[in-house]
């Protein structure tokens, strides 16, 4: 058996959905930038990277977020609301992705041409919800990696999928490639969020 616990669990363990926050607690937008660059490590469908992100600070436009957010607190009290959006026209960077994957030595240039063009053909011709589909996998995997950043950075978070999509879109002109996929107040914990259970893992695991 496994006994001793790496720093990365410990992490694991220690994040928690945390919804009530420190109030006035800035967290410094060099911090948040690099937050979002660590995490962009995460994998993507086809390597293309579909996420993009809105961080609102401004007091004045979270409380403004609070009726689109069904008036949930963590929205106004958090230092941030790093908003995960999703580019519907995320293969028109196929080339650039490809090409700079190529200049960096990980594929010869001609692998790379062939597969902008696959990938381009691919979700360019993806019916719109399906293409959601691979952009809220993709979004999922990069939050994660937030969350967990953040916890090593001393800050909570909570993944908030329940507001006003379309709302939220008209209130910060998202262009009509972006959609939101959720919410993530971030901040300092004001009272520790609740322990939660989890099925044993011989209800969730079976081997062949």
């Amino acid at each position: 058996m496994i006994s001793t616990q790496t720093n990365l669990e410990k992490i694991m363990q220690e994040r928690k959905s945390v919804r009530k926050y420190k109030e006035n607690v800035e967290i410094p937008k060099e911090k948040l930038r690099y937050l979002i660059e660590q995490a962009t490590s995460a994998p993507s469908s086809s390597n293309m990277q579909p996420w993009r992100f809105l961080i609102i600070t401004d007091q004045k436009e979270k409380e403004a977020l609070l009726p689109i957010a069904f008036n949930q607190e963590q929205i106004a009290t958090s230092s941030a609301v790093i908003a995960v959006l999703g580019d519907l026209n995320m293969f028109e960077k196929a080339e650039e992705i490809y090409n700079a994957n190529a200049a960096l030595g990980f594929m010869p240039q001609q692998v790379a041409d062939n597969m902008a063009a696959n990938s381009r053909k691919l979700y360019g011709n993806m019916p719109k919800e399906k293409l959601k589909e691979v952009i809220q996998f993709d979004a999922g995997l990069i939050t994660m990696q937030i969350m967990l950043l953040a916890r090593d950075m001393g800050y909570d978070t909570v993944p908030m999928g329940g507001f006003d999509r379309q709302k939220f879109a008209e209130h910060m002109g998202l262009s009509d490639n972006e959609y939101a996929v959720l919410l993530l107040p971030i901040g300092e914990a004001a009272q520790e969020a609740y322990g939660t259970s989890r099925l044993a893992v011989d209800d969730i695991l079976r081997f062949k």
